[in-house]
């Protein structure tokens, strides 16, 4: 049903155009008691078997929504509703943007992937967190808020630029994320770099720390896809030094031609992150070399390129505890968590693991023990 819909509505449509569309139907449905009832009854069961402990929080499944599909915390509730475990708004930017000029998003349908050079268009992070201080949940789910650098901040002001938005937003964050690895914001993967990483780390880590009393918000980094193995290991090196609570891998890539497209050459070639299928082999390589180094002292987040409960099952044997979806949403529709969760859990029925906390880095430890 939702492929016919794609095919005849939203693959005709600007795709910005449709991101809009679909958000408002979200927004609109879980504004409904009787509608958002019903539909979180069909798109989101639950599993007992999925239930997951990450972060200091527990989660009714491993499956979340990635940054970058609710960038100003206006439908926490609604991706609930469609079965999200976790959600993860922003990425926020300490002043309010409009982004790059648009066209910024593009499809390549034949290959299942979105190219987006957005530019992190948000509110701000004082809009942000005014609203979600204003938020009366309607369903239980842990929220993540993804943080990143506001466009005309130069590189050496970058840290109280993160500091500033930390201030206005931990407090309302089940956990938080330093975006460091997005293609559109110019300077912005050099802060990947471990010598840029560390201080800002460690003021985001301060910052949060001094801001909310009472508990500690987990930290987390988001890194590219592209990073060569050796800063990979260097990130993750510096996640241990530093006592990160975890890493999100990966990002959207900037690669092309390694990757085999088969979309209109014209289109490939539009600048920014690309994101999606293409994305998944690099995404689980890079997955599996972060587990191989920090083991199960670091929380580890798989996301990219995850179109089914078999790329999820594939990111939790090579070290994810938690595994987030963006793009395939674009293609799969409502019923994509669903199918997710149901497909996690009879493999982890028909798996040698009692629980899937057992299955979570079991590829590297079945290696090792080998």
């Amino acid at each position: 049903m939702y492929s016919l819909l794609f095919k005849l509505i939203f693959q005709r449509m600007d795709p910005e155009k449709a991101h809009h569309l679909a958000f408002r139907w979200i927004r609109l449905a879980a504004r409904i008691p009787v509608l958002r009832t019903f539909a979180a009854a069909v798109l989101a069961p639950r599993y007992k078997e999925l239930r997951t402990e990450a972060l200091g929080r527990r989660m009714h499944g491993p499956f979340g929504l990635a940054a970058g599909f609710d960038k100003n915390a206006v439908a926490i509730d609604g991706m609930a509703m469609l079965g999200f475990d976790h959600v993860e708004i922003g990425t926020v930017t300490a002043e309010p943007q409009p982004g790059n000029p648009k066209k910024r998003l593009f499809r390549l349908v034949p290959d299942r992937a979105l190219i987006n050079r957005m530019g992190f268009n948000n509110d701000g992070s004082a809009a942000v967190a005014a609203r979600l201080a204003a938020r009366n949940p309607v369903f239980r789910t842990t929220l993540g808020v993804n943080i990143g650098k506001t466009k005309v901040v130069p590189e050496d002001a970058a840290i109280a630029d993160y500091v500033t938005s930390t201030e206005r937003l931990a407090g309302h964050a089940d956990y938080l994320v330093v975006n460091v690895s997005s293609p559109n914001t110019p300077g912005l993967r050099s802060l990947q770099a471990v010598d840029h990483l560390r201080p800002l780390l460690a003021a985001v880590r301060e910052a949060a720390d001094r801001t909310v009393q009472g508990r500690r918000v987990p930290l987390l980094v988001k890194i590219a896809p592209d990073l060569a193995d050796e800063d990979v290991d260097a990130v993750a090196d510096l996640a241990v030094e530093l006592g990160l609570d975890g890493i999100i891998a990966t990002n959207t890539t900037i690669a092309r031609d390694s990757l085999g497209l088969a979309s209109d050459p014209a289109l490939v070639q539009e600048t920014g992150g690309l994101s999606g299928a293409p994305v998944k082999a690099r995404s689980l390589e890079v997955l599996r070399r972060l587990y191989a180094r920090v083991g199960d002292r670091v929380t580890l987040v798989g996301v990219g390129g995850i179109e089914n409960a078999e790329d999820a099952w594939q990111r939790i044997l090579a070290g994810a505890t938690l595994v987030q979806g963006y793009s395939a949403f674009i293609y799969e529709g409502p019923f994509y968590a669903r199918a997710i969760h149901k497909g996690l859990a009879a493999r982890l029925r028909n798996s040698p693991y009692a629980t899937l906390a057992d299955a979570v880095g079991a590829e590297h430890k079945k290696v090792t023990s080998e």
